[in-house]
């Protein structure tokens, strides 16, 4: 008797199921045909425009920033017998690239004008010098390039770049 009721049990479940969905069912397609669900908004085309203008400039933008921008670039000037050149640090390093000869001793002036924790040391990993940069104040960096070619430096956590180009 017991699995007798059970089945009982089971199949009023079932039909109470299949009627209570199909009665939603039929809630739902009356409700949407009633209704044309999203509407669209017409926009003025001078604003459709303005829009699509923005955005392309603003990806021409991006383009040229990362792609075509060239980094700024000063030749060393010989003073002393010692290459000297004189970098300002506020978000970034100017210039960017330094130009020396190899075999003359190079003195990298680094005018330090901003206050982030990333900017106060300069690593020079090629010429194993890494120095700490005090704010508002210039810090000499000193070192003799005996190769040529590039040689990169960088903030204490990497984020900004340089170079040295050692040229004969």
């Amino acid at each position: 008797m017991k699995k007798h009721q059970a089945i009982a049990i089971l199949i009023s479940i079932g039909l109470s199921v299949g009627i209570v969905s199909s009665m939603s069912a039929q809630d739902m397609t009356k409700h949407n045909s009633s209704s044309k669900g999203f509407q669209p908004i017409e926009q003025p085309i001078a604003l459709k425009i303005a829009i699509a203008v923005g955005g392309l400039s603003l990806m021409v933008t991006q383009l040229w920033w990362f792609l075509l921008s060239k980094p700024k670039s000063q030749q060393a000037e010989i003073s002393d017998g010692i290459q000297e050149v004189t970098i300002t640090v506020d978000g970034g390093y100017v210039p960017s690239l330094v130009t020396v000869k190899r075999g003359q001793p190079v003195r990298l002036q680094f005018d330090r004008r901003d206050p982030s924790s990333c900017l106060e040391k300069v690593l020079f990993p090629d010429f194993h010098v890494a120095q700490d940069l005090v704010l508002n104040q210039t810090t000499p960096v000193e070192f003799t390039p005996q190769t040529v070619g590039m040689f990169q430096f960088s903030c204490g956590m990497g984020m900004f770049h340089g170079a040295i180009a050692v040229e004969n």
